[in-house]
């Protein structure tokens, strides 16, 4: 994973801790996680956005305006 090793990741674990203290952590990887999540929703709604409007249409047995 990113040419990262399990020493690099304790040390940026504790750096984190250090840093944000360990009641921030769970906050800051909730918030992450809803980032993510809403990120890949954008990215999957941009896929169905690229389908033609009259193909749409015909799929569902509606005749072409």
């Amino acid at each position: 994973m990113f040419g990262l090793g399990l020493p690099e990741m304790g040390i940026i674990a504790v750096v984190a801790i250090l840093i944000f203290g360990p009641k921030k952590i769970p906050e800051l990887g909730n918030a992450l996680g809803k980032t993510l999540r809403s990120f890949k929703e954008g990215v999957g709604l941009g896929d169905d956005e690229s389908v033609p409007k009259e193909k749409e249409n015909e799929e569902e047995g509606q005749p072409k305006m």
